[in-house]
């Protein structure tokens, strides 16, 4: 096997999933979830999140259509998630209320805000442009920088108090709401 190792698709496929992933807009969530949960599994999230790319890269589009799912439909339930998480910010309330206590290292944050529904789509999209192996040298750069951001989340919330956290969870939750919605009309119009 001929591997082609390219610095500017490594480079460019990083920064899509980079802005895809977007760690530092939920750096008010992942400190709303470690709350909630009391601490956050920084490692397991990140192997999570890169076990669920790498599959997704390479059976995405068969497990989907095995299950008789189209990425579409997937992005749909996606968007869902992102909107309730988002509803959950703005507003100060609860949506998830999960039994487990840990459980948020894999539910919602390794899925689906690092390895979500637009993560896993764009996936998709960078395969048919570049060599894989570029892409998984991306993947695990952008997890590198996800598992420095989670475990230095609790130094962010220290340097931004309470007051800044509110702000800046609300001003994120609006943006991610706003990609919910963005996320959820462009998928609809493609089933139609």
């Amino acid at each position: 096997m001929n591997l082609h190792f390219d610095l500017k698709e490594i480079i460019t496929a990083t920064m899509i999933l980079f802005a895809v992933i977007d760690i530092l807009g939920s750096v008010p969530i992942v400190i709303d979830l470690r709350k909630k949960a009391g601490h956050i599994q920084s490692g397991k999230a990140t192997i999570v999140s890169i076990i669920l790319m790498i599959l997704f890269l390479f059976l995405g589009d068969e497990i989907l259509n095995l299950i008789g799912i189209d990425v579409n439909s997937f992005a749909i339930v996606g968007s869902f998630i992102i909107f309730f998480i988002a509803l959950e910010m703005i507003l100060g309330i609860t949506v998830f209320k999960d039994e487990i206590i840990g459980s948020h290292s894999i539910v919602p944050l390794a899925f689906p805000l690092i390895a979500g529904a637009g993560t896993m789509t764009t996936l998709i999209s960078l395969r048919a442009e570049f060599a894989l192996e570029n892409i998984i040298v991306a993947i695990f750069i952008n997890s590198i920088f996800v598992y420095f951001v989670l475990k230095t989340s609790q130094r962010l919330e220290n340097i931004l108090g309470s007051v800044g956290l509110n702000v800046l969870r609300k001003v994120f939750g609006v943006i991610l709401l706003s990609i919910a919605v963005k996320l959820f009309t462009s998928n609809i119009n493609q089933l139609f």
